[in-house]
């Protein structure tokens, strides 16, 4: 593995201070790319990717984010971009083809110079009937299933440093 790529995997931290400077188009298409190129079961490519920048969507969609949440604070931590991640209900590996588009793009982010953290409450947010109601309007079949979100930004705080790893968690038999 190239000595960069593994950089990017081993120094990617969730972000939850960002700028208000919105994400360049062309930044949040290659973190969308990475998202669109993980894998899936069999190859069937079952995950909607659905990124928000409008600001009054994006809002409303973070108010029914918290509406399943029990704090009182945005829980996209004032990312001015999101990315719910959908995926299709029909294949048995929704759950893991939605986590590994979730995982590239977090890693693209970081490796773009991004800040990004994953959120939960997307499957509580399209189970709802408001979630479903966005559905039927962005075209997607009922069938979908909310995965987890992104939230995407510029890092407003302090570079975070992983923290040690616990020992103990690799068992080899060689």
């Amino acid at each position: 593995m190239k000595q960069e790529a593994m950089n990017v995997l081993l120094t990617r931290r969730s972000v939850r201070q960002y700028q208000t400077r919105q994400v360049s188009e062309q930044e949040m298409d290659q973190v969308l790319q990475a998202g669109l190129y993980a894998p899936t079961g069999k190859n069937v490519q079952g995950v909607e990717l659905v990124a928000v920048q409008e600001k009054e969507l994006r809002d409303r969609l973070a108010a029914l984010n918290k509406s399943f949440w029990d704090k009182d604070m945005d829980p996209y931590y004032g990312a001015p971009t999101i990315i719910l991640v959908l995926a299709d209900t029909v294949r048995y590996t929704w759950v893991e083809d939605g986590s590994c588009a979730l995982c590239n793009m977090l890693n693209a982010a970081h490796a773009l110079g991004l800040g990004a953290c994953w959120i939960h409450r997307v499957r509580e947010m399209f189970d709802s009937e408001e979630g479903r109601a966005y559905l039927r309007q962005w075209g997607l079949p009922e069938s979908m299933r909310g995965v987890g979100s992104v939230a995407l930004g510029y890092p407003a705080g302090p570079e975070l440093r992983p923290l040690p790893r616990k020992d103990g968690r690799v068992i080899k038999l060689l």
